[in-house]
């Protein structure tokens, strides 16, 4: 049969996806990506905030219209799937399996009965991103119990893969030409901690470092176990990018003991100061939420403070989604649409030029680019730098080339240009 899948959410949903995928083609199925020609169609779905469970919906409908063409099924899974399981059964009789998160054990066992094998395939590894990167999931769950956050409630506790199932996986991607990996967990600060009874990711990165890839970079790094021993260790591995993406989520110290999160804006000033004083060029990316309850207009001149003086590379700013089943659920008082949008618009105004004239230390000198995508029609190339993440969290690169250039390949790019998000250059 012909699957569509469509994918929403983090990349750990799409690590899902991944899974999901390989389980299918062991049974002979094939992908589609036009809906129209597919006989199933699985939704990935997200349900961390209101807009991310809004647009799981949406799909969740648009995809039930395309069984008036070939569709004999649609399956949904994922966060969504599992936070709304029971309603969505009474309120979506078009769907005819929700898949929840916890039944991910069985899940080819699952797809095997919802869907007809065909004839049997074997497939060691298949990757629901481009061929030359590719996301490696070390644990799944969260132990921290943030106000905001029902991800524990989705995914339950913070469970590390034990480290030679991680290495078996890595030298199947190694295998297959992945030249990018990149380390995933809700926090892969704490990976180890709950198998070995000590943290593990420093040694986990040794032997990454030790594979045939060409950039390792590490994602969700809480602060409260980003040690100066973790910060040293990376220093040594050389395929493992100085690029820390740490969550920090507000900078008034009251809000963050409201938030339930770890340390405080002092123990984060220590944790930027050191990475700086270590690497000559480290990209720091971080996360914070506007308009969370009790936020006074204190905290928030706090915050826009704390982001002048830590100068992030990259920050991704939230609205505070109303989420229940969560501690900040009965918060009081709430914080306005229109309160929360100001400070929205005013903390990324104020990113937006820091990003700016962090950027601009970058025009003239030649960066290493990841090629991933071409306009034939303006012979522009789109790329990353070690600084970028990847699906464009952080912006790209795009430049010009006299010569053709194999997508995945790496190559060097002169900068002349430098925005809050994207770089322009040229093929040194």
């Amino acid at each position: 049969m012909k699957i569509g899948i469509v994918s929403l959410g983090c990349c750990k949903n799409l690590i899902d996806t991944q899974l999901a995928m390989k389980y299918l083609v062991r049974q002979g199925h094939q992908f589609t990506d036009n809906p129209k020609n597919a006989d199933v169609i699985i939704v990935n779905t997200c349900g961390f905030i209101n807009d991310a469970k809004q647009e799981s919906i949406d799909t969740i409908l648009q995809m039930a219209d395309y069984k008036n063409y070939r569709c004999k099924k649609l399956i949904v899974m994922g966060c969504l799937a599992t936070r709304y399981k029971d309603e969505l059964i009474k309120e979506m009789p078009e769907v005819d399996r929700f898949i929840s998160i916890n039944e991910y054990g069985h899940l080819e066992n699952i797809l095997q009965e919802l869907i007809t094998p065909e004839r049997k395939q074997t497939c060691d590894i298949i990757l629901a991103t481009k061929p030359w990167s590719a996301y490696l999931r070390i644990a799944d769950g969260c132990n921290n119990r943030c106000a905001f956050c029902a991800i524990p409630r989705i995914r339950g506790n913070y469970v590390s893969a034990p480290m030679e199932e991680i290495l078996e996986e890595a030298r199947r991607l190694e295998a297959i030409g992945v030249k990018e990996i990149n380390v995933i967990a809700q926090d892969t600060t704490k990976y180890g901690l709950d198998l070995y009874r000590e943290l593990k990711l420093g040694e986990l990165l040794e032997k990454l470092n030790e594979m045939n890839f060409h950039w390792i970079r590490v994602l969700y790094m809480y602060p409260d176990e980003l040690s100066d021993r973790l910060i040293e260790k990376i220093s040594h591995l050389d395929k493992v990018i100085p690029y820390f993406d740490i969550p920090v989520q507000h900078g008034s110290n009251r809000l963050l003991k409201v938030m339930r999160r770890m340390g405080d804006t002092d123990r984060i000033r220590q944790i930027v100061s050191r990475i700086r004083s270590t690497f000559d060029d480290a990209t720091i990316r971080t996360t914070v939420i506007v308009g969370f309850p009790t936020e006074t207009a204190d905290d928030f001149a706090q915050l826009m403070d704390f982001v002048s003086e830590t100068r992030w590379d990259h920050l991704g700013a939230f609205m505070y989604s109303l989420e229940e089943d969560t501690p900040a659920y009965d918060l009081h008082p709430r914080i306005s649409e229109r309160v929360s949008r100001s400070r929205y618009d005013r903390i990324m105004t104020l990113q937006n030029q820091i990003s700016r004239e962090n950027g601009e230390r970058y025009v003239g000198t030649v960066q290493e680019v990841l090629v991933e995508k071409k306009d034939s029609l303006r012979n522009i190339y789109f790329g990353r730098s070690r600084h970028h993440a990847p699906d464009e969290i952080d912006g790209h690169i795009r430049f010009t080339s006299d010569r053709e250039i194999e997508l995945g390949s790496f190559v060097n790019v002169r900068i002349e240009k430098a925005e809050a998000y994207d770089w322009e250059g040229k093929l040194a």
